[in-house]
């Protein structure tokens, strides 16, 4: 970038800083301004256009550092364009591409792309129809997400939604997926802990993390979606899937609010700016299946938002669930009992998440669907002191079986058809009446057995390949030849 007064030169327009409030600065002069065009102040400084008026040009600084009123500034007649490539991966960055911890330095990619593009027509998408598999067994075979869905995280602070999260980037990291990370507004103690998570698990090569935290100016923190977005376009337009993680919009637009009303702009509900949705609108819409080449190239967009009591109708929640694919609830109810992950399945909500899964996983979301509402009324009804026949106790220690079996410590993360194999163990009541203690202790023992046995995996893998139904694949079940000792080898029909 040059300095300001090779900009002063070539574009030949000066303006002055009449007036600075928090991270908006009213300049007179520049009258060839546009807006979201960049401006530089003598004191190497630099803004954004936000908006024009017959007066001023209403600019938002990017800068710690305080602008002085009187201060020159030039207009660079261009967009904000930030680098791009493969050297990001594996490293911490702020929505400059700088590095994020200066004792940490960044080789700049030469690529540069403009921040705040259109997203991509309906002429180069294509319908969604690969599984994302979350390593999240609730998730996989109830709410499945596709590659290039936007699902939306909604719940109550501390709910769990940012340990899903991050282990669905580490089941797809795993995979070679590259995974984005945009943290907006956060601790740095806890952008170092997630940091520290990626590294243990040996993924961190495949992830990029941007960053900013809430000692940052608000303009910065402002940039962070649309910067992650556009490092996402870069590897979608390589060829490569891309998962983009957004944790939180809540902080985002509490911050897009603050600046809006800085810049005395008219609020609206819950004093948002009216623009509010167009906001984030157009970096979600960005997101999506992409025919690149000759072939399908996603980028999914995973965002968290939180609730306030659990309450779904706030402004800024309704937004986010009207301009995505789905949501998945994070009840504060359920994580109350201990149950992780808190995924309320009767509110969570996927609209494309069906049509990526096969005709096996579709056949076991109908009858798991249909069972845990059978589950619910009849938890209900025992309350009323009735007698308990033998029906109601089989339902009720299925479901309670069924509820053991979904709970997954933060983090850890299971295969998918590993997870079909041993849902299908447990509906066929393939245990018996043993008690959950050891049916966990026998599922964890093939869980390894699958990551580590090239011929158990190759037999589960046929199995749940072959099959196209759920009571197919429980018909298969019945070959298995060793029952309750996964210590021996298990063989399975084909």
């Amino acid at each position: 970038m040059n300095n300001f007064e090779d900009y002063l030169k070539e574009i030949g327009e000066i303006g002055y800083v009449e007036e600075v409030v928090g991270p908006i600065a009213q300049v007179s002069g520049l009258p060839g301004a546009k807006c979201e065009e960049l401006v530089m102040f003598e004191s190497g400084e630099i803004g954004q256009v936000l908006s024009l008026s017959e007066d001023f040009v209403e600019v938002l600084i990017f800068s710690r550092n305080p602008i002085k009123v009187g201060v020159r500034a030039v207009r660079l007649n261009k967009p904000f364009e930030m680098p791009v490539g493969h050297e990001l991966l594996g490293q911490i960055i702020d929505p400059f591409a700088r590095p994020f911890d200066e004792t940490r330095p960044v080789k700049t990619p030469k690529d540069r792309r403009n921040i705040l593009v259109k997203a991509a027509g309906i002429d180069k998408r294509r319908t969604i129809k690969r599984h994302l598999v979350t390593g999240v067994t609730l998730v996989d075979l109830l709410i499945p997400i596709g590659f290039g869905q936007r699902e939306l995280l909604i719940g109550d602070r501390k709910t769990g939604k940012t340990n899903f999260l991050l282990a669905t980037i580490l089941s797809q990291a795993k995979r070679g997926t590259i995974c984005i990370y945009a943290v907006i507004g956060k601790r740095k103690i806890d952008i170092k802990k997630i940091e520290d998570l990626f590294v243990k698990n040996k993924v961190m090569d495949n992830i990029i993390m941007i960053a900013t935290t809430s000692f940052d100016p608000q303009g910065l923190i402002y940039l962070t979606p649309y910067s992650a977005i556009t490092i996402a376009e870069y590897f979608r337009d390589a060829g490569i899937d891309t998962i983009l993680v957004i944790d939180d919009l809540s902080n985002h637009a509490r911050f897009y609010r603050e600046i809006s009303l800085l810049g005395r702009r008219f609020p609206g509900r819950n004093s948002y700016p009216a623009d509010i949705f167009h906001t984030h609108a157009r970096f979600m819409e960005r997101a999506g299946n992409f025919i690149v080449g000759d072939k399908e190239v996603s980028i999914t967009v995973l965002p968290i938002v939180e609730t306030n009591q659990g309450d779904l109708s706030g402004y800024i929640q309704t937004n986010l669930m009207s301009m995505t694919d789905g949501h998945l609830y994070f009840d504060q109810g359920l994580f109350s009992q201990g149950i992780r992950p808190a995924i309320n399945p009767f509110i969570s909500v996927t609209r494309v998440g069906q049509q990526t899964q096969s005709s096996l996983q579709r056949s076991i979301a109908r009858e798991l669907r249909s069972f845990l509402v059978l589950y619910q009324k009849t938890k209900r009804f025992v309350h009323f002191g009735e007698e308990i026949s033998q029906s109601i106790k089989t339902i009720l220690a299925t479901g309670d079986n069924l509820t053991r079996f979904f709970h997954q410590p933060p983090s850890s993360i299971t295969s998918e058809n590993i997870q079909i194999f041993l849902f299908a163990l447990l509906w066929s009541n393939f245990f018996g009446d043993e008690p959950f203690e050891k049916i966990k202790q026998d599922m964890d023992k093939w869980r390894v057995m699958y990551e580590e046995n090239k011929a158990f995996h190759d037999n589960i893998d046929n199995m749940i390949a072959t099959s196209s139904h759920l009571n197919e694949l429980l018909l298969k079940i019945k070959g298995i030849q060793t029952k309750n000792n996964p210590d021996q080898k298990i063989v399975l029909t084909s």
